[in-house]
């Protein structure tokens, strides 16, 4: 629920938001099948990506999940280790914008449009995929998970803006 717009929180919330950039594309094929890295991947509105296993028909709330490269490197420096992108298994990884100023908005990647639908929480996964602590580092650093409103095809390098 978003505060209201004459507050101050709500003038915060809409302040400005500096632009990103689509740096890794990722696809999970199956449950617990390695992930398919691309240069580019078709978002279908009311679905999410195309041969994603989390595909859906039902317009639900995780059609895209999204984490920052910036969330990565936190994660590393807690670890003590480098931490790939699809070690957290999320679809699209970004850089240079704050996903969380993206939950509950519209934004763009590229000619996409999807909107924010909350954050995403680590699973227990983690704990073996990333050592022990694995969870701990990831919790608050996980992304957000977004709704396909206009489908178009991604690619590398796309940009990441705030529609609303």
């Amino acid at each position: 629920m978003r505060p209201e717009a004459g507050s101050l929180l709500g003038r915060l919330l809409a302040a400005p938001v500096r632009p990103g950039a689509l740096v890794w594309i990722g696809l999970r094929p199956a449950r617990r099948a390695p992930m398919t890295t691309l240069a580019s991947a078709r978002l279908t509105a009311g679905e999410g990506i195309e041969g994603d296993r989390y595909r859906t028909t039902r317009n639900g709330p995780r059609q895209v999940t999204l984490v920052a490269a910036e969330d990565l490197t936190a994660l590393a420096s807690f670890l003590g280790a480098l931490v790939a992108p699809d070690q957290l298994r999320r679809n699209l990884v970004t850089r240079g914008v704050n996903l969380l100023a993206l939950k509950d908005r519209r934004f763009r990647v590229g000619e996409a449009v999807l909107e924010g639908s909350g954050e995403c929480a680590p699973c227990s996964r983690l704990e073996a995929t990333l050592g022990p602590g694995g969870y701990n580092a990831a919790r608050g650093r996980g992304g957000i998970t977004a709704r396909v409103l206009e489908g178009a095809v991604v690619h590398l390098g796309d940009a990441v803006t705030r529609l609303d």
